[in-house]
């Protein structure tokens, strides 16, 4: 952003809800960059194009912003899995779409997953706090659905939603990372593949989608 078009954004007075969004984006843009350490208030404002104290007026601390920022990454990746979950009645499209919805967020340009995966703050317990939902929320959604569709105990089904999240969140980081040689569909792929066989081959469903269970 220049010092002009930074002043002249200061100079607009936004509702607070628009206020709090530019602000948000301005720390991602900080926070991937620099962690959160090297992090500076400074740069977050500069960014944002506001001065330092409206920033301090959302946000008491580099801390609170951070955290702030995170959940909203957390409620996203939330909300991914459960729209993949509910796209459809077929489960092994469920799993692929399930795997897809990992890849999408580990592949989105802002970055966010690295808050979530590869935070550099996990001694902070707000923080922990936050990145422990990410997985529970979506583990106990797939096990609500492999427990309805597959037969299975709540213990056993949490297992196995445990090991899809875990394969799904931990191959998507290795792609992002060395997928010059591969496409996105292509690693979806070969991923739901291989959690799909475990899954469907050794618990087949045990009624048909849309009949009671």
């Amino acid at each position: 952003m220049t010092e002009t078009a930074a002043a002249q954004q200061r100079g607009v007075r936004l509702p607070r809800t628009e206020r709090r969004a530019q602000l948000l984006a301005a720390a991602q843009r900080v926070f991937s960059a620099n962690g959160y350490h090297a992090a500076a208030m400074d740069e977050i404002a500069e960014q944002a194009g506001v001065s330092k104290p409206v920033l301090y007026q959302h946000f008491p601390g580099k801390l609170d912003l951070y955290t702030a920022l995170l959940e909203n990454h957390v409620d996203e990746l939330v909300s991914r899995v459960n729209e993949a979950l509910a796209s459809t009645t077929d489960n092994k499209l469920r799993v692929r779409a399930a795997v897809g919805a990992f890849f999408d967020f580990v592949a989105s340009e802002t970055g966010a997953f690295r808050m979530i995966f590869e935070s550099d703050l996990r001694g902070e317990p707000v923080v922990q706090e936050a990145v422990d939902r990410a997985t529970t929320e979506c583990v106990n959604a797939i096990t609500d659905t492999i427990t309805a569709d597959a037969g299975l105990d709540e213990g056993r089904a949490r297992l196995l939603a445990v090991g899809l999240v875990g394969l799904s969140q931990v191959s998507a980081r290795f792609w992002l990372a060395h997928h010059s040689t591969m496409s996105r569909e292509e690693a979806v792929s070969l991923t739901a593949t291989l959690a799909w066989r475990g899954i469907g081959g050794g618990f087949p469903l045990q009624h048909t989608p849309g009949e009671p269970a």
